[in-house]
């Protein structure tokens, strides 16, 4: 075999990579050195901006199959036919931490997967629990900010996290799913993924339906202990990075069942929660779950920079047969999610090999920028319309329209008869067996016994006693134990 040869990034041979060209054998370096140069401004420049959540993350290339029949339900082609199979890659991630974080950390868990489909990428981006702490986007930041490092004392600090969700009561169910048993997931492998928002699908016929998507891991739903968790993470902190890629490597292929809930699109405005907030859940009993196909995971990346950390995803990018619902936070995130990504990686970062579609073809007047990679031919036309044969609209939606009236302005969402930010929270505490129950008891008070002011104590202990009487006493007297001790 021949032996490579080094070169610089212009493709020039290198003929020294040990020494500096100087002036003399002593003498200064001197700024003619292209190659010296090349490599320190390169390293330089080797970090991006980091996600400012979902910073650390794991990703794998995959499939998605087609197993039972949803075209009267949806004309999205890649679910067209049972048997169907499409190439997927997805992202796993924590939330809260930094690029530098801990896997096995109480945090809810990013599962964003993308799929290259023949009429363009889809992008479903959601977690391991199916509901959230906010319901509105503008609460975001804010949500954010009390969760990452606070800006003095440069650590997480309890009297943040907890001020905030003593604000913000719908944050109650949420908290109960990751103080839960469920909070600290063993690996990636053995969760379950939700897109937690409301989408819309809609049929050949025009008809309009919202589904959630719940994505079951066919390896079991496995969790770690806080003290389990600890002594993980001194272990190997990226536990669940060397468990995913080794799996893999070995040919334990990890795969979830995808099911979804389906609802007529006129039974929304009077269901008795609101089917667009995203803190809340559809019960099964009213909607059950249908079964759509089977994601695999069979192929590791090659390179975790280019294709993990530079994978961007958006829930904007739908594909005809799918679309979004009124879901406030949804509606923020549709703009959010490219906007970061238009930020970290520049405006053509959906030329990249991780984000470019595979099969379908992309063909727009979209020219120039950072790294454009993209262009026609000498005689494409940059304008529309135009009379040159480019690309033209079809007219045909993606989904059905959603219907908006009223005053423009700021409005709460219309209430329904069992709208509180307590009720479903009470109802996850009462599913729960008595272990599991100490166990959510002793992960809240934990956390909530080491916030300084009486009054957050007493706001966030007031959200656990309306969800449940028993709930809140126990919390309640948990945190005094361990303040009196």
């Amino acid at each position: 075999m021949s032996q490579r040869v080094l070169t610089t990034e212009s493709g020039a041979p290198v003929a020294d990579n040990q020494n500096s060209a100087t002036a003399g054998a002593g003498g200064p370096i001197l700024i003619q050195d292209q190659h010296l140069l090349e490599k320190l401004a390169r390293f330089n420049r080797e970090r991006i901006p980091e996600r400012v959540v979902h910073a650390r993350g794991s990703g794998a290339y995959g499939y998605f199959e087609v197993t039972d029949d949803v075209t009267g339900f949806t004309r999205a082609d890649f679910l067209s036919e049972v048997g169907r199979r499409t190439e997927t890659f997805i992202r796993f991630s924590t939330v809260a931490d930094s690029l530098g974080g801990a896997d096995a950390v109480r945090d809810p868990r990013g599962f964003a997967l993308k799929f290259y489909t023949d009429e363009g990428n889809y992008d479903l981006v959601g977690n391991n629990t199916p509901v959230f702490f906010i319901k509105d986007p503008i609460k975001f930041p804010d949500f954010i900010h009390s969760q990452k490092r606070d800006p003095f004392t440069g650590r997480q600090e309890p009297d943040n996290v907890w001020d905030f969700w003593a604000n913000s009561p719908e944050a109650t169910h949420q908290i109960t799913w990751l103080m839960g048993d469920r909070g600290i997931p063993a690996s990636y492998r053995h969760m379950n993924g939700f897109g937690s928002h409301t989408y819309q699908w809609t049929n050949a016929e025009g008809e309009a339906f919202f589904v959630k998507y719940h994505f079951r891991t066919n390896q079991g739903v496995r969790s770690l202990s806080a003290e389990q968790a600890a002594e993980q993470v001194g272990k190997d902190a990226d536990s669940h990075q060397t468990d995913l890629l080794q799996a893999i490597e070995r040919g334990v292929n990890p795969s979830w069942t995808l099911h979804v809930q389906v609802m007529p699109a006129a039974e929304a405005a009077d269901y008795r929660f609101d089917p667009f907030d995203v803190t809340k859940v559809w019960p099964h009993a009213d909607y059950p779950l249908q079964r759509v196909g089977r994601l695999v995971l069979d192929r590791n990346p090659d390179n975790v920079f280019a294709e993990v950390e530079q994978a961007a995803f958006s829930p904007n990018n739908f594909v005809p047969g799918i679309g979004p619902s009124p879901d406030k936070m949804l509606q923020g995130r549709l703009f959010a999610y490219a906007d970061a990504q238009r930020y970290r990686l520049g405006i053509n970062h959906t030329q990249l090999p991780v984000n470019a579609p595979r099969t379908a073809t992309v063909d727009n007047y979209g020219r120039d920028g950072l790294h454009a990679t993209r262009y026609g031919s000498r005689q494409d036309k940059n304008h529309e319309p135009n009379s040159y044969a480019g690309p033209a609209q079809t007219g045909a939606a993606l989904a059905s329209p959603l219907a908006v009236h009223g005053w423009t302005g700021t409005h709460e969402a219309p209430a329904h008869t069992k709208d509180d930010d307590f009720f479903q929270a009470g109802e996850l505490y009462r599913l729960m067996s008595a272990d599991e129950k100490d166990r959510l008891v002793a992960n809240i008070a934990g956390g909530l016994s080491q916030v300084t002011r009486d009054d957050v104590i007493e706001k966030n202990l007031a959200h656990f006693h309306a969800a449940d009487a028993g709930y809140g006493k126990r919390v309640e007297e948990a945190v005094r134990a361990l303040r009196e001790d």
